[in-house]
């Protein structure tokens, strides 16, 4: 718990509070082609065991409990805006109309920071399975999961991207541990 904490601090300082550059503006314009954009935007579900308390809520409309997740990025990637507390069933017009950036950012690349950042930490994609916690500590989790992206992405460590369906349905998770996954992990760890 005092490691999500001190994950969640940081997450205020380096995500939220990210500042907006000239070179962010250049670099959609070389990109994309559009000058004047400042990041991307797009909502992914985060599958959860369905809570006690308001389960219903939790049910997306892909049938299973989820959260609702907004990410914003820049466009070298780097996730610059993470909402986590909406409930699978919230729209993501909703939780794009109810974040503090949502009326100032078009969608665009965001689709491949999430897919970056789901194949980086696999418990936050369905084919890992799901997060067994309280959606309250899985919002926690999810912070914690995009800073420690940003942290990796800054440290040059490859994310081995997946583009892989949103929502697959892997049924029972009978997947063998990942080699190359546990040796990344490792040299992760080794040079942080």
């Amino acid at each position: 718990m005092a490691v999500l904490a001190l994950l969640e601090d940081i997450a205020n300082g380096r995500i939220r509070n990210e500042r907006i550059s000239k070179s962010y503006i250049l670099f959609f314009a070389e990109i994309a082609g559009f000058p004047n954009v400042i990041g991307a935007i797009d909502c992914t579900h985060i599958a959860i065991k369905a809570p006690s308390e308001g389960e219903y809520a939790y049910v997306n409309r892909k049938h299973f409990h989820s959260l609702n997740v907004q990410i914003i990025c820049d466009a070298q990637m780097r996730l610059t805006n993470i909402v986590a507390r909406w409930p699978g069933s919230t729209h993501d017009s909703f939780v794009l109309t109810n974040s503090s950036v949502g009326n100032r950012l078009e969608p665009g690349i965001v689709e491949r920071a999430i897919g970056q950042l789901k194949s980086r930490w696999r418990c936050l994609d369905r084919s890992g399975g799901m997060l067994l916690y309280h959606p309250e500590k899985v919002c926690r989790i999810v912070q914690a999961c995009g800073v420690l992206h940003n942290i990796a992405h800054r440290h040059g460590v490859p994310s081995h991207e997946v583009m892989a369906p949103d929502d697959p349905d892997p049924g029972p998770n009978n997947a063998q541990p990942n080699a190359e996954a546990i040796r990344t992990r490792q040299q992760l760890i080794a040079r942080i």
